[in-house]
């Protein structure tokens, strides 16, 4: 009895401890995705815009892209941009190397082993073959592509950029020629 009560007391204790520590509980890991992108896997975004049309902003990324990376920890990490995205689109965050497939309009869409690493058909699809990293794809309410975007973007051009896609100004001047307010 006394071995039991010799294991199971520093358990018990840690366990304690451990929901004790910040981050450790459900209400403090609620607080602190506050301000962050809801990201969403493809099929989830596909569903919800299906129910309540809304555009969809997806970052198309590799698990070994550092400016990927680099986008999750400055840009993306900006509450600012977090707010914009989650009440302007659905957004979605697409590894284009993943291995899962992907059933879209009774296509499925598989990875192709191409060279060392190979791609995902959706990710190809969505960059019209122009694989780089990091690029952001915007969808209309109909699932239509308005536009890709390349690369790294710092705060405030990926709100000049995102301003311009939700409010519709690409469909009556180019990217250059908006003035966010």
């Amino acid at each position: 009895m006394k071995i039991v009560f010799a294991v199971a007391a520093p358990l018990l204790l840690a366990g304690m401890l451990f929901k004790a520590v910040p981050g450790n509980n459900k209400a403090a890991s609620v607080a602190a995705d506050e301000g962050a992108i809801q990201w969403m896997t493809w099929d989830e975004a596909i569903q919800k815009s299906e129910k309540k049309p809304k555009k969809i902003f997806i970052d198309l990324y590799t698990d070994w892209c550092g400016w990927c990376k680099k986008m999750d920890a400055s840009t993306f990490a900006d509450p600012q941009v977090a707010d914009y995205i989650n009440k302007n689109f659905y957004a979605v965050k697409f590894n284009a190397e993943q291995r899962e497939n992907i059933v879209y309009k009774g296509y499925t869409m598989k990875f192709v082993e191409n060279g060392r690493r190979g791609y995902h058909e959706l990710a190809y699809s969505l960059l019209d073959g122009r694989l780089g990293y990091p690029s952001y794809v915007y969808l209309d309410e109909q699932q239509n592509r308005i536009t890709i975007s390349p690369g790294y973007k710092p705060v405030e051009p990926m709100m000049k950029e995102l301003k311009y896609i939700a409010g519709g100004h690409y469909k009556t001047m180019t990217l250059d020629q908006y003035t966010p307010n």
